[in-house]
């Protein structure tokens, strides 16, 4: 997430979410939410309510067996409105960085993201939450995203 902190700053002020300081303490967060993923290419959950200005904490825990290689996950925040599709298949070759896309207008769509986790793996990740809207999250790493997906509820 560390390359991404500058540029995400300013995109996610102005869609509504911003980023916390890159050291916030998610013990601190009104809102904490840990997600597993597993070799089923499974998140256990796939709704998460916040309100609007509420601190939230993301845990992504990688609870499968399967090497990173073969079965790597991660969560990626997206901007309300974001075509998950495009966004996925713009990452694909993008192995170094995590499955994100490199073109710029589909970077843009990113609000957070932990990087790829292999078996026993955790990050978290910590935002607030801006205005009210859907804001989706999806794996990417390829061929996830159809499956390990879901939705951040702003009200």
């Amino acid at each position: 997430m560390k390359k991404f902190l500058l540029p995400l700053t300013a995109v996610a002020l102005a869609t509504g979410l911003t980023l916390a300081e890159e050291k916030a303490d998610p013990a601190k967060a009104d809102v904490k939410v840990t997600i597993t993923g597993n070799d089923l290419m499974k998140y256990d959950k796939t709704e998460i309510e916040a309100k609007a200005g509420q601190t939230v904490a993301i845990t992504l825990k990688n609870i499968g067996a399967l090497p990173k290689e073969a079965m790597g996950h991660n969560v990626v925040i997206l901007k309300p409105g974001t075509d998950i599709i495009k966004f996925a298949i713009g990452g694909i070759a993008n192995k170094a960085g995590g499955y994100l896309p490199t073109d710029a207008s589909l970077a843009a769509q990113i609000i957070a993201n932990t990087k790829i986790l292999g078996p026993k793996e955790e990050e978290t990740i910590v935002f607030k939450a801006g205005a009210a809207g859907d804001y989706p999250y999806l794996c990417t790493f390829p061929g996830h995203f159809g499956v390990m997906k879901g939705v951040i509820k702003v009200k």
